[in-house]
């Protein structure tokens, strides 16, 4: 049975798959409307069908807009806390039922369509979900196999010798289980998240995340005397990517070695083992 309290894997709220998800819903709803003609498309306008197809490609994707602003704020808000899977279905069915009604009220108001509001919605609920829940359903198997691909990839580049192993860093939940064994030099740091802890790293010269149920002071017993270093309350950062620190107006902050620019703050009560590590790492005696 599926555990509702799941956090959603976090490569579906990175920024490359929020955009292809669009991308796709899009192109599969213009090709749903044109060919199975719902919410009365076929009645709207005596034109041609290449103008049918323009006027419902227009109508088609400003609904989508429903889409896009959905999941810019499921990416943001997914920065700062996990989204369960039950928060997930929740989250769709709402933009099912938005879409819906966006296409009620136009049916209603611009059609001037005759049935009651209530049936129209009913049927704009209907197709709205053929509509979204099958590219989603599509795209969900698709990113959980890169996913995995990915991961195995990382796992099959030859034979591991011991010294690629004695490297490897590996990352359990709060039960003991491992869930991430990565390259410590591709550990850029790792946020805490609620009940959960992020952890990014680097592969293909990309930066991934997963999430794992745990804390990060169980992270500091478990590596002690390593390059992982608490530098504030909610990062441990991968002291051996640091590039250089800098003072803003925030406070410090560490910019690490990635492919896309990373700043990870240093609060107050770390400053004083920061400055100590950086400087032993600097040969400031």
């Amino acid at each position: 049975m599926v555990d509702l309290r799941r956090p959603l894997p976090a490569y579906h709220t990175t920024i490359g798959n929020i955009t292809r998800l669009i991308v796709y819903t899009a192109l599969f709803a213009l090709i749903f409307i044109n060919l199975y003609a719902p919410f009365g498309v076929e009645s709207w306008y005596k034109v041609t069908r290449v103008e049918l197809f323009f006027y419902s490609s227009l109508v088609i994707l400003t609904g989508v807009l429903v889409v896009v602003i959905s999941r810019i704020i499921m990416y943001h808000y997914s920065k700062r806390h996990p989204i369960t899977l039950f928060q997930f279905i929740l989250w769709v069915l709402a933009e099912i039922l938005f879409m819906a009604i966006f296409y009620s009220l136009f049916e209603d108001l611009i059609l001037n369509d005759k049935r009651s509001f209530d049936t129209l919605l009913k049927n704009s609920i209907m197709n709205t979900a053929l509509v979204l829940l099958l590219p989603y359903a599509l795209q969900w198997l698709y990113f959980s196999w890169k996913d995995q691909k990915i991961k195995l990839e990382a796992f099959k580049e030859g034979s591991p010798s011991e010294e690629t192993i004695r490297n490897m860093i590996a990352f359990n939940d709060e039960k003991g289980i491992m869930q991430l064994s990565i390259k410590f030099d591709q550990l850029l740091y790792i946020e805490a998240s609620g009940n959960y802890i992020s952890i990014a790293y680097s592969h293909n010269y990309k930066m991934r995340k997963t999430l794992i149920r745990n804390t990060l002071k169980e992270i500091e017993n478990a590596h002690p005397n390593s390059d992982l270093i608490r530098c504030h309350r909610s990062f441990i950062v991968n002291f051996s990517n640091v590039k250089l620190m800098r003072k803003t107006k925030e406070g410090l902050v560490l910019e690490l070695e990635a492919s896309e620019p990373i700043e990870i703050p240093v609060s107050k009560s770390y400053i004083n083992k920061v400055m100590q590590i950086f400087s032993r790492s600097a040969g400031i005696s």
